[in-house]
């Protein structure tokens, strides 16, 4: 008998990530006029432009490289039956607005299928009941929300979409506050970097607790165990901590507790971080700190996660 929760057929169930309608697409100009006119200038606009194609966003590109790996094969055999990927749109616009947004995901070949139109009510309740792990959006109101309710979330600055180097999805994450708890940085914060050294080597071998990103790490490992490992495996992540030697050890053995594997981790010892995530080519980056996220938007897409002790005063 299959363990409950576990489909029939036995596959894995999918990877769900919700996003919202202006990470998706360009819609700044449409969101001005929102501003600056008010939602009945914003409805005529749209029905008016509804034929007209809206441009990628800044994190389509992360969206449609997510979508080919339903067309990607295993080892075994190709992946023709349940979708190891899902995305969902979730949106302020109400249905009859967002027939832009539909006609724009149609005519750019995105396998959307499921969607809210909320006509400006919040869209957060609606992540948890989709099963999604992540949620990307434009507005930060939103995010914490979705924290606040135990599921990873990232606020996406809107932009154009920046052309991508490589088919490889590439994922890059910070440590604390992210994927672990924000306990290690406290001390940090609280006592000073000697102390969190000492703080880090007497508990080298005691994990860290999970961060509000733990889940979607952990479902992204999952997905990318389907694959073959190596130079051609379609998903490859990384750790970009500001972390340096010795505190980098109980970083690696909590992994190892997890049974997580990161292909990449670059302890940088305080250095900036965009660069390096440049050097990576990374599709997006998520970090808890304002300040590693203004210099990684230099470089590459990249999402606050508004969580911890960097964030408590916000």
């Amino acid at each position: 008998m299959p363990e409950p929760g576990t489909p029939a057929h036995g596959l894995r169930p999918p990877l769900v990530v919700a996003i919202t309608a202006r990470a998706l697409f360009d819609l700044e100009d449409s969101h001005v006029l929102f501003e600056a006119e008010g939602v009945v200038a914003y409805a005529d606009h749209q029905r008016q432009h509804e034929d007209v194609i809206l441009e990628p966003g800044i994190a389509f590109p992360l969206v449609r490289k997510l979508l080919a790996l339903n067309a990607s094969t295993t080892a075994d055999a190709p992946s023709v039956a349940a979708p190891k990927v899902e995305v969902i749109l979730l949106s302020r616009n109400s249905s009859d607005t967002g027939l832009r947004i539909f006609n724009s995901i149609q005519y750019h070949g995105l396998d959307i299928r499921r969607a809210t139109f909320t006509s400006g009510a919040p869209v957060w309740p609606y992540i948890r009941p989709f099963g999604a792990q992540l949620f990307l959006s434009a507005n930060p109101v939103s995010v914490r929300a979705a924290l606040e309710a135990g599921v990873a979330a990232a606020t996406i600055l809107p932009a154009r979409a920046a052309l991508s180097g490589h088919q490889q999805l590439r994922i890059a994450f910070d440590g604390d506050a992210v994927i672990f708890s924000d306990e290690s940085e406290r001390v940090s914060r609280e006592h000073g970097i000697e102390a969190f050294g000492l703080h880090e080597r007497e508990r080298a071998r005691e994990p860290l607790s999970g961060g509000p990103f733990r889940g979607f790490l952990s479902a992204l490992h999952d997905l990318q165990v389907a694959f073959p490992v190596g130079e051609n495996a379609p998903i490859r992540t990384a750790l970009v901590t500001a972390r340096s030697a010795p505190a980098h050890e109980r970083v690696i053995r909590t992994l190892r507790e997890w049974g997580v594997r990161l292909d990449e981790a670059l302890f940088l010892g305080g250095r900036e971080k965009g660069p390096f995530l440049e050097a990576f080519g990374a599709d997006i980056f998520f970090d808890d700190s304002p300040h590693n996220i203004d210099s990684a938007r230099r470089h590459v897409a990249a999402g606050h996660v508004p969580h911890g002790v960097a964030n408590s005063g916000q």
